[in-house]
């Protein structure tokens, strides 16, 4: 179930996914009603509407992850730091709102769970014998986008091995945002590898669903940033890859490493992580170079692929967020979108992908509710 929500300069658009248990999942995504405001009363539009919220409609629910979307981290972090309620994991990137605003907020909320912050740094939302583990705003001193994402993924390793952990076994997602994509992609990726490789992630077991993107953090000479997300208490039976080779390669066949998308079964629902996905053939190969148009449709249909892999459709899509290299081609998008996903929870931000050739990409999650023998969520 989804719905928009007007608040006071602000509006929510909030899907529910309601497998009939205790535990209820929102995703929400908040967005400024007037760009004409200054960044403070932005925030504060944000933040009262996020409150409000919580008081009404969200009433009882547990915050676990949110993402602020900003346009000038350097200049804003200090004020979002002082507004955060700090109440769940949560980060701030450059990544601008399309639609002329200065940020929006993507928030995921559940009810029926309980919530701590961990001594390793992790926050937790635990139920029935599973603890959801997220940690968001990695970041690094070291030199170069190499050797960040060496620190930032050891770091993370050192945090998961605190709770009797590993990245192989329990991490389900990633987020790896790159200043300057175009320049410092490579560096994340040979990072990441070298990384996979001591972690037993290879060809031959699996990798992480993951989106790696052009992100700016507050500090300007920092080159990479992450979020993760990893579950204690789940049976490998339960996690499944997505490959989608009608349509798509796997990503090994062109030197990155990432799973295309990853779906977890428990007893009542079936949860799809959909990595970051562009405008790609089976081959590797990057189709409709310099057609927004054309490249939005094929990207869209390779999502759709995945998603039925997991027997899923865009019906059972909570939140979407969506990446454009050019502003320009905004209206182009966003029509298409808001033909084909009325009030669908999402996000439109300017974030270059890997390969200068894509215009476009999009992540998404997705709920469905099956049955299975698997404990419940």
């Amino acid at each position: 179930m989804q719905q928009a929500i007007q608040l006071t300069n602000a509006f929510a658009e909030i899907h529910l996914f309601d497998a009939g248990t205790e535990v209820k999942e929102y995703h929400v995504m908040i967005h400024v009603d007037n760009p004409l405001l200054p960044f403070a009363q932005q925030l504060d539009a944000i933040v009262g509407a996020y409150r409000q919220l919580l008081d009404g409609q969200l009433k009882g629910c547990v915050a676990a992850f949110k993402r602020y979307f900003v346009s000038d981290a350097t200049n804003q972090m200090d004020l979002i730091q002082k507004a955060e309620p700090a109440d769940s994991a949560w980060a701030v990137i450059q990544q601008p709102p399309l639609d002329g605003t200065k940020l929006a907020l993507w928030v995921y909320l559940l009810t029926g769970v309980e919530k701590r912050f961990l001594e390793s740094g992790l926050w937790e939302i635990s139920h029935n014998g599973y603890r959801h583990l997220w940690f968001c705003g990695a970041n690094s001193q070291a030199d170069g986008s190499h050797d960040e994402t060496i620190e930032i993924l050891n770091g993370y390793v050192s945090k998961l091995e605190q709770e009797g952990l590993t990245l192989e076994k329990n991490c389900i997602r990633t987020w790896l945002f790159v200043n300057d994509v175009d320049n410092h992609y490579s560096g994340m990726v040979r990072a990441r590898n070298e990384v996979f490789d001591e972690q037993q992630l290879t060809t031959d077991t699996h990798f992480i669903a993951s989106t790696g993107i052009g992100g700016r953090q507050a500090d300007p000479s920092r080159h990479v940033m992450m979020d993760a997300y990893a579950i204690d208490g789940i049976r490998r039976e339960q996690v499944h890859y997505l490959h989608a080779t009608s349509h798509l390669n796997r990503t090994s066949e062109y030197g990155v490493r990432f799973e295309r998308g990853t779906y977890v079964d428990y007893g009542s629902r079936r949860k799809i992580f959909i990595s970051g996905t562009a405008s790609i053939n089976n081959k590797g190969e990057i189709l409709h170079r310099g057609d927004i148009r054309c490249q939005t449709i094929r990207m869209l249909e390779n999502v759709e692929t995945l998603l039925c892999e997991a027997d899923a459709t865009f019906d059972d899509v909570e939140v979407m967020v969506v990446y454009l290299r050019d502003i320009a081609d905004y209206a182009v998008v966003k029509q298409i979108y808001d033909e084909r996903f009325p009030g669908k929870p999402r996000v439109f931000v300017n974030a270059p992908v890997c390969r200068p050739g894509w215009l476009v990409e999009m992540e998404c999650q997705a709920d469905k509710k099956i049955s299975t023998e698997y404990p419940a969520l």
